[in-house]
């Protein structure tokens, strides 16, 4: 097994537990299979809290690398996103990220998605700035 596999193959979540919400309804196709886009955006949203909890201030989405669904989201699970800073630069900070459903009124939790997420800081003016040494 190589390293990618070991990666994949993992059961527990890997870095902090950022944001945890409900699949709704709403949210979710005919089907019942919650649209990618409504996790993505929860990725987002946990990049930017944890981001802008590292830079002490505003900060966007600037990229987020390739990211491809292993299984569906489905209404009443509960979405857990977990980040993990992986480098910080003079302006960026990269974060790998993993969605992971806790099915419905079970304690089982499944890998739905991986991503890395770059986000950039921002000054009051919305010009990027320098990421401030962490301490």
């Amino acid at each position: 097994m190589n390293e990618v596999d070991a990666v994949e193959d993992r059961t527990t979540p890997q870095g902090e537990l950022t944001l945890r919400t409900l699949a709704m309804p709403g949210d979710a196709n005919a089907a019942g299979d919650i649209f990618g886009g409504w996790v993505m955006a929860q990725m987002d949203l946990a990049c930017g809290i944890r981001a802008a909890e590292r830079a002490h201030g505003r900060v966007v989405t600037a990229a987020v690398k390739e990211m491809a669904f292993a299984m569906p989201v489905k209404i009443g699970d509960t979405l857990c996103v977990y980040t993990h800073i992986e480098r910080v630069g003079r302006t960026s900070i990269t974060l790998n990220v993993e969605a992971w459903a806790q099915r419905y009124l079970t304690p089982v939790m499944e890998k739905v998605t991986h991503a890395t997420f770059v986000m950039v800081a921002l000054d009051g003016e919305g010009k990027p700035m320098p990421v401030p040494a962490e301490g």
